[in-house]
């Protein structure tokens, strides 16, 4: 999985729609190899991030928990954490 898509279900505040764009502009970037596509892909690129798009908030919108929300900047706050631990040498 690409490491730049963050899970976006179950956050205080909800994940916006631009999140959910982001997240699947890596998704069709990292299946189709490209980076920005040519001209000629263009039309499928964006296509295909709209269908990814629509899917993930469809997904999102569907999902049921009994787990209590998590607040993103405690979620970010673990996430620098586990980078220094990681990156540190």
């Amino acid at each position: 999985m690409c490491r730049n898509i963050r899970t976006l279900y179950n956050f205080d505040p909800p994940a916006t729609e631009e999140e959910v764009r982001a997240a699947a502009l890596q998704y069709v970037r990292k299946i189709s190899g490209f980076a920005k596509p040519s001209r000629a892909n263009a039309e499928a690129f964006e296509s295909a991030i709209d269908a990814v798009a629509r899917a993930s908030m469809e997904l999102l919108g569907e999902l049921r928990t009994g787990a209590p929300q998590k607040d993103r900047a405690t979620e970010a706050a673990k996430a620098r954490a586990r980078a220094e631990r990681r990156y540190a040498a």
